[in-house]
């Protein structure tokens, strides 16, 4: 799947030693990173000239994260139906020759500059994370916090990983638990992970000769109501779940649930995504247009804030979070 959020991030560059002795290596290498942070089930690397962090818990399962660019590139969670027990679960495209460390799809995080109406693009495009901090509760619980700095702005971005969460889904896919929430077309946010673009996404997709049941997707702009208790992902669709506008402006209103899953109906297991400080879900499928990216299809869904902004004044924090759960053991 191509993100559970597909977000921006500023694009890896290759980190090199940088001093007066050819064995010095920088505070961001692999090798210091390891000797500074490293314990069993977290574990520093370089894959294709980025430095990243591989997490791993008890029962095998492991996330591994670009920390350049704070991109999850990889995720394999202990699973009943495989000889080895693990799959990897997050829809990834290899980058472009001149940008062969930069993956498309995965999980991501983008932060736009909101203010004054119109969104003024990423506010962490020129930023670089490094590492803060790590921890674990013995294996069974393991987690890096990465940082940056824009401007006025001190983001820590977290990942953590337990035996049954952090997931992401693909294949041919549903989502239930958005009945009778409102929704309207709207492109995802810009990212250099991106596997379709704000433009692909937004296309109008034709109908196949077998496609009896095919909807168009609404115009955007225009808010409807989910009345299928299930969403099934087959058709390329663009949506956000949210308030509309004239219902925030209630005493009372209802807000998108804080909690809904997506099924993988080929493989008959689910992930369950949750938020935190978080007002919108966003929904997208390729429709047609996955296949010519692979056999696999994928889909892109998670948290984010696109129609109700996060406003954060001067000295005030602000923390978000996206919850990913599978009982799939």
């Amino acid at each position: 799947m191509a993100c559970l959020l597909s977000f921006s991030l500023p694009k890896p560059s290759v980190i090199k030693a940088t001093a007066l002795s050819p064995t010095t290596n920088s505070p961001s290498s692999p090798d210091v990173l390891e000797e500074k942070f490293g314990r069993k089930g977290i574990k520093f690397l370089e894959s294709n000239n980025v430095p990243s962090v591989e997490l791993k818990v008890r029962n095998g399962s492991s996330v591994r994260v670009q920390i350049p660019n704070a991109h999850i590139s990889s995720y394999k969670p202990k699973v009943y139906w495989k000889d080895d027990g693990f799959e990897e679960v997050l829809y990834t495209l290899p980058g472009k020759e001149k940008d062969s460390g930069v993956a498309k799809g995965g999980i991501g995080l983008v932060i736009n500059d909101a203010s004054e109406g119109g969104s003024k693009g990423s506010l962490i495009s020129s930023s670089e994370w490094t590492v803060k901090d790590v921890d674990s509760d013995s294996i069974d619980a393991v987690q890096v916090e990465l940082s940056c700095s824009s401007g006025p702005l001190e983001i820590s971005y977290v990942v953590s990983l337990y035996p049954l969460s952090m997931a992401s889904a693909r294949a041919k896919a549903g989502i239930q638990g958005l009945r009778k929430c409102w929704y309207c077309t709207e492109p995802p946010l810009s990212s250099p992970f991106e596997v379709l673009s704000p433009s692909e996404a937004l296309k109008p997709e034709s109908p196949g000769l077998l496609d009896f049941d095919f909807e168009p997707e609404e115009k955007r702009g225009s808010w409807k109501v989910q009345e299928e208790p299930y969403i099934i992902l087959k058709d390329r669709l663009s949506r956000v779940y949210a308030a509309p506008p004239q219902e925030r402006l209630k005493a009372f209103y209802n807000t998108s649930p804080t909690k809904y899953e997506t099924l993988d109906q080929g493989k008959e297991l689910f992930f369950r995504v949750i938020r935190i400080g978080f007002e919108d879900i966003y929904v997208g499928s390729p429709g047609s247009s996955a296949e010519k990216y692979g056999n696999d299809y994928f889909i892109c869904t998670g948290p984010a804030a696109m129609l109700v902004p996060v406003v954060v004044k001067p000295g005030e924090e602000w923390k978000g979070a996206q919850m990913i759960e599978h009982d799939n053991l």
